[in-house]
């Protein structure tokens, strides 16, 4: 893992809204806004791209954690800026404060959190949940 980011470090990722981050379900569209579980999407990628840089060709990273406080709706062809501010590294943890605007309106705020973990060791956890918490 590469230690290269500090508290205060900012990513910016753009993504404007299309009709398939609208709040629909399978019983149909509730509103023809942007859905909090896209928006949750949006978000991960956007701290991810701090992951992305730190990662060694062995390792991966792993989500431990996401709030969202969806303050105001985004409309389909708005364009949201979401800016993610490290918050803290330990071990092998980010934690990640975001931001979510159209413009000066503000969307969403929120925190992510990913660890970065050896691929083998993600591959490990995976196969012991396939085999019922029996190593094989």
């Amino acid at each position: 893992m590469k230690h290269i980011f500090k508290p205060g470090d900012v990513k910016y990722y753009r993504k404007v809204v299309t009709t398939a981050d609208l709040a629909t379900f399978a019983a149909g569209q509730v509103h023809p806004v942007c859905a909090t579980f896209a928006l949750a999407r949006e978000m991960e990628w956007a701290s991810r791209l701090f992951v992305l840089e730190m990662l060694d060709e062995d390792e991966e990273g792993i989500g431990t954690q996401l709030s969202i406080k969806h303050l105001s709706p985004a409309l389909a062809g708005e364009e949201l800026q979401l800016e993610a501010r490290v918050q803290s590294l330990a071990g092998h943890e980010i934690l990640c404060a975001l931001e979510v605007k159209v413009g000066d309106r503000l969307i969403a705020t929120g925190v992510t959190g990913q660890k970065i973990l050896k691929k083998s060791k993600i591959a490990g956890l995976l196969r012991n949940i396939n085999h019922g918490g029996k190593e094989k």
